[in-house]
This record gives structure tokens, sequence and C-alpha cells, in this order.
């Protein structure tokens, strides 16, 4: 938690009673700052938010239990009143909010009263399930305290998320302890956050996630792939098939396991410091992941590069007996390599793969950029893990234009100058 509190002066108090408006002694935030990651929250020493409040400031986060003591130097001990208020940025669904408090709360949604607790009582928890539409919403929360103890908390999560989507509920500890600070569904477990946050009310550094889902799977044996920076976890079917829950560079680690109908699917993740990244993929062993498709060797006419001469080289290896390969480049450099797989397709929907080979291949962060109908997507890839094998970058709608439909992958991998060999081979779009 951090505070930002300040008492208000006699001499302001006057000022406000006399030409501020009738809010002004508990203001909501401005919609301008519909996008902070905090509560304002506002102090009165009575049981009634009556008059200008003691101490007003922010606060990260409302969940509070004060015990017998005064929530901050100023307030009383009993006897106190507070609001808090923020806009919280959601997609569209049902969501439900969970009060606890002793004593009385009340929580707004947009103005509407959603849960009225306003009255004495011992720590009890209350809850309200709510429609909202996309976009930011604001969030009003008035309690008060009379006598004894003090609780005031307040949090929200979606009802339900559908079972091809995986709950992700996302923690500001490295630990996966407590009560998470934003819970989402999430398509698919494949982050590349950099040195940003997950989300605004996520610190950049020493956070956690767990994501959990139930997925169905034909009879046979299954590799999983988790490629993360920092510590992993997974679990299939209750069983700990992957363990590496220490700091690391992007690392994969692989686990295989017999599987047949509905498995519960468990993956728990921390981000220490530096660059964050988390992806999660399986294939059935024994099987080429991908049937037939459409395929761009780097032998092809839709194969292009460019960038120095000097630093291409080839090999008599790789998907068609060749593959062109080069040393990694590191950002900021203005000559580095590049190269584009341009297909003839017809104006559809296809799942992507690309042709890792065995070797030429050491480095852990290939960014591959797919252009598809709907814009540019960024896939990581660990080549490093996955030597001859075909690796999905997702399925996408593609426009049918060769200028359009396309995928690129340059040397910059932003791992140490020239210490990694990076591989340029075969991309293939499979109808889907």
């Amino acid at each position: 938690m951090s505070w930002k509190l300040w008492s208000l002066p006699a001499a302001l108090t006057i000022v406000l009673m006399v030409t501020g408006p009738a809010r002004a002694q508990a203001p909501d935030p401005p919609r301008a700052q519909h996008t902070a990651p905090f509560w304002q929250i506002a102090y009165w020493n009575n049981t009634t938010l009556s008059g200008p409040p003691v101490v007003t400031g922010t606060d990260d986060v409302l969940n509070h239990d004060w015990g017998l003591g005064a929530p901050h130097s100023g307030v009383n001990a009993d006897g106190f009143s507070a609001r808090w208020t923020r806009y919280i940025d959601l997609s569209g669904g049902t969501y439900r909010f969970t009060a606890t408090s002793d004593d009385g709360i009340r929580v707004y949604v947009d103005d509407d009263r959603i849960i009225d607790r306003w009255y004495d009582h011992a720590p009890q928890t209350f809850t309200a399930d709510v429609s909202l539409t996309d976009g930011h919403h604001l969030v009003k929360v008035d309690y008060y305290e009379n006598m004894g103890g003090a609780v005031a908390k307040v949090s929200w999560e979606p009802t339900s998320v559908p079972p091809d989507v995986w709950r992700g509920e996302y923690f500001d500890n490295v630990s996966l302890s407590g009560v998470p600070r934003l819970v989402l569904g999430d398509a698919q477990i494949d982050f590349d956050w950099g040195y940003r946050s997950p989300a605004r009310e996520i610190p950049n550094d020493r956070f956690s996630v767990r994501w959990t889902r139930t997925a169905y799977f034909e009879p046979g044996t299954y590799r999983f792939t988790a490629a993360t920076d920092d510590g992993v976890r997974l679990w299939v079917n209750q069983h700990l098939l992957i363990d590496n829950w220490a700091d690391q560079a992007l690392a994969s680690r692989s686990g295989t396991i017999y599987l047949q109908g509905d498995v519960a699917l468990k993956m728990a993740y921390y981000e220490n410091g530096g660059v964050a990244a988390a992806r999660l993929t399986w294939a059935r062993q024994g099987q080429d992941p991908s049937p037939d498709g459409i395929i761009v060797d780097d032998t092809d006419p839709g194969f292009t590069k460019g960038g120095s001469p000097t630093g291409w080289r080839t090999a008599g290896e790789g998907y068609g007996g060749h593959l062109t390969w080069t040393r990694n480049n590191d950002w900021g450099r203005s000559n580095y390599n590049w190269a584009r797989w341009s297909p003839d397709l017809a104006a559809g929907r296809y799942e992507v793969f690309v042709h890792i080979p065995d070797r030429y291949t050491t480095s852990s962060r290939a960014r591959y950029w797919v252009s598809h109908r709907d814009g540019h997507t960024l896939r990581l890839v660990d080549q490093s893990a996955n030597g001859n094998r075909w690796v999905s970058l997702g399925t996408y709608w593609f426009a049918g234009s060769p200028s359009e439909d396309r995928v690129s992958l340059s040397d910059v991998t932003y791992e140490p100058y020239v210490s990694r060999l990076i591989a340029f081979d075969a991309v293939k779009w499979v109808p889907r």
C-alpha cells in the first residue's frame, strides 16, 4: 500500500466551505483521471461523511483490517467514516463485487447502489453481481466504523470464464498470496510484457499469475512446453509436470504425459525483475502438429530478405534440405538483418506454423511478426528448445493479399550482441 496524505488546514477548510460546490466535501475523481490505478480517499471524524474531511489522499488497494486502531493519524479509531472512489476499465460481462466490512458499507457502480449494509455489525461479507459494458466504470465505496474492530475490503472479478479461456488471477507479489488484484479471461498464455506490467493494477516487477482451465484431449501422449522469465510450475491432471520455480532469463521447460478426455490444467508463474514473459504450448507426440498447408520455404519466391549481405549464411539442412541463418543483433543498430515469408492465400482463416531446424537455432527470443487481416501480432519463439519441429504462431484471418499476408523475422532478439544463432527456414499456413 502506498499513501499520499495531507491534513486540511483550517484556512483551507473555510475556503472550501465558502467557495466549493456541495460535492467538494467528498469529491469523486475527475473523468480525466479514469485510468489512474488507485483509489482517491477521504476520512471524516464522524459516521455520516458530514462536513469537510479531516484527511484525504490516495490508496493502491481497498483491503483494510485496522483492528482496534485508527486508519491514519488525525482520524479517530472509532466513530469515523470514509469514501473511496476510482474508475476501473473492464471488458463487457457480468462481474461479482465482494465487500467485507465492520461496520456499515455501501458500494456504488456508475452511481447504482449495488451493496447497502449501512448498520453496525461484526465482520461480514456481501456480494452483488452486475452486468457491465466494455469500458470504464466509476466505483464508489462509503464506509463507517462505530465501535470495536474496523474492516473495509472491496474486490471484483468475472462471475464465469468460458471453458476454452484461461482464468488468469494476477497478484501483486511473487508468491500468489492473498486476494488477486485482478482476474481476467485470457484466450491463451502467450505474453511478452518486456519491462512493462500486465495491467495497471499490477507492478512491473515482483508479480505472479495463476492460470486455470479445462481442455479436451484425444487419447495420446502430449508434450507441454512452458517458456518463461522467471519461474513456472505446470500441473496437468493434478500432476506437477513442469517445476522450474526460480529466477531465470527466458528459458523453456517441457514434459510429456498421456491424456484422454477433459483435463484440468493449472500454470503458476512469477516475475521477479527485468523482462517478463510467459508462454504455454502443447502438441500430441508422434504426429506433425499441422496437416498439409501452404508452405513458403527460404528458397521460394515468396521469401525475401534484407540487411547486411555479409551477415547472411546458408546450410544444407532444415525443411527442404536448405536453411538461412545469421547471428543475432541487438536493438539500436541500424544495419540489422530481416526476412519475410509472403504466401499466395485465398482470403480466410489459417493457423500459422514456423519450422525450426535442429541446428543454427541457439536463440531463445526469435521475434516473429504475423501480418494478417486485423493487424500485426508478435509471437516469441524459443528456437533453442524446438529443434526439428513446426511451432504454431496462432490462428488468424488473412485478407488474401501477398502484400498484407506475411510473417516477418529479424535478427534483433535483445540477447547479447552476436551471441546466438537464429534460423530463417519455412513457414506454413493451414486452413482452419
